[in-house]
């Protein structure tokens, strides 16, 4: 491969990459991805474009450095999912200049661009800070990382997670900053704060009960599913006034604290599209809350 082509298509795996971490959790790099991360992505691809990579080949092209391209098919499955007709059309939108046509720069014209940026880098004023709790139980998120994918203008997403405290911290010269949020427990979300509204930033996310739920009964955990029962209760009010808004304002249904659990705790695909709306605390416990299935 020339150097145009491997450009081209580290760039393509870069952007499978990135097309990937969007719904799912792994790392960003293919190379200390494990089985089951394949797995996943195999299951996705076919998702997406009907379409299959065997393990070896994801282990010859993607965790290795290949000494060719793949087939052209393969190319063309790629490039279709990540958005592009094939893969003439993602290399259209990937030509690099100064891989098509190899120059020899005097050091100053080379050295001058790195510095500047690195000036820049140096010289950023702006540190935001943000911790994540979960919204239902008002606490922080720390039993698991919290990945955070923050977008940049014209350039590739930067990839991070939250620290032991549940908390994530970004330098950068702009006064906005724009990241996307996910976890396996907790509904994605994208976040835009300005820095002049940064401080003691808490940041609350959903927590995807489908999905824990889920978790629960597939691995028989019945312990866990029961600790998640008890846990509900605790943090709702026995007294407490629960509405369920229907979209259109076609009426409000009234639950019980017993009905609402019930409904938390079953894993139906309803349980995704719930949103809660409102809700109000009383000595730390839930009083009154509304909420819809879109």
């Amino acid at each position: 491969m020339n150097s145009e082509t491997i450009y081209q298509f580290n760039q393509l795996k870069a952007a499978v990459l990135s097309k990937f971490l969007e719904k799912h959790n792994a790392s960003s790099a293919f190379k200390t991805w494990n089985g089951d991360d394949i797995v996943m992505f195999q299951e996705d691809l076919f998702s997406e474009v009907k379409g299959k990579v065997s393990e070896k080949w994801f282990y010859t092209y993607f965790k290795n450095e290949a000494s060719k391209l793949p087939r052209i098919d393969m190319l063309n499955l790629l490039s279709s999912y990540v958005g592009f007709n094939n893969w003439n059309a993602f290399k259209a939108a990937h030509s690099s200049k100064e891989h098509i046509k190899k120059k020899t720069f005097p050091w100053p014209v080379i050295f001058i661009p790195i510095l500047i940026v690195f000036m820049i880098t140096m010289t950023s004023k702006n540190e935001f800070n943000f911790c994540f709790i979960d919204d239902m139980s008002n606490t922080a998120i720390t039993t698991i990382p919290i990945d955070i994918k923050v977008l940049q203008d014209q350039q590739s997403p930067l990839y991070f997670k939250t620290d032991s405290l549940g908390c994530f911290t970004y330098k950068t010269k702009d006064d906005i900053i724009r990241f996307v949020v996910s976890s396996p427990y907790h509904k994605t979300d994208t976040i835009v704060r300005s820095i002049a509204a940064n401080k003691n930033q808490m940041v609350k996310l959903d927590s995807d009960d489908y999905a824990l739920i889920l978790k629960y009964y597939t691995n028989g955990n019945v312990k866990d599913w029961t600790t998640h029962k008890q846990k509900l209760a605790q943090l709702i009010h026995d007294d407490a006034q629960i509405y369920r808004l229907y979209e259109d304002n076609i009426g409000v249904e009234i639950y019980t604290k017993e009905d609402f659990i019930r409904l938390l705790t079953i894993p139906t695909t309803a349980l995704r599209t719930i949103k809660i709306l409102d809700k109000s605390y009383q000595n730390d416990q839930i009083k009154t809350l509304k909420f819809t299935v879109r």
